[in-house]
């Protein structure tokens, strides 16, 4: 008696069944049907996600130079030291498309800005030391945020948060 397989056994063979892979595909259509599939779609996405960390980060860095002319303003004699940090937050305000609430006065000295609303602490160590940690924070916050930025405002992006990281040695270790 020839050695026949019967149905049974023929079903039992691995691999994905018709059944499943219908209903698969049948997924698969109605997942497609419910992404937006019209052209530039994705760029839109994108290019939105950019203007909003673009925005965002102008608005760190213009409330960062507000920081320091607070500073400034309670602290003079940390002027010199403090005036090319806030130059360089503001620079990277503009650099994004915001413009720095603060200017100083004509005269060179600063006033604090209308709009900060963080207390300066009275001893110069202490605020420099929350000078230093709100830019470590924005710091590490731009590094995060690059991740989702296209080439050439991660390359920006990540520029600026070294800057941040430098400024953090200038506020603390420089001024041991």
């Amino acid at each position: 008696m020839p050695f026949t397989l019967s149905s049974r056994i023929r079903r039992a063979r691995s691999g994905p069944r018709r059944r499943s892979l219908l209903a698969g595909a049948a997924g698969a259509v109605l997942l497609a049907g419910c992404t937006d599939d019209t052209p530039g779609a994705s760029a839109d996405k994108r290019s939105g996600a950019t203007e909003r960390a673009r925005a965002r980060v102008a608005r760190d860095s213009a409330e960062l130079a507000d920081r320091y002319t607070a500073v400034i303003a309670a602290h003079p004699a940390l002027a010199d030291r403090l005036r090319p940090l806030r130059a360089a937050a503001r620079q990277h305000a503009k650099a994004f498309g915001g413009v720095p609430r603060s200017t100083p006065a004509p005269s060179g000295s600063a006033t604090p800005s209308p709009s900060s609303s963080v207390p300066v602490p009275t001893g110069e160590k202490e605020a420099l030391s929350q000078l230093a940690a709100a830019e470590r924070k924005l710091a590490d916050a731009r590094r995060t945020a690059l991740l989702d930025l296209p080439g050439e405002q991660a390359r920006l992006l990540a520029s600026v948060a070294a800057a941040g990281d430098a400024h953090v040695y200038l506020l603390t270790e420089a001024g041991r």
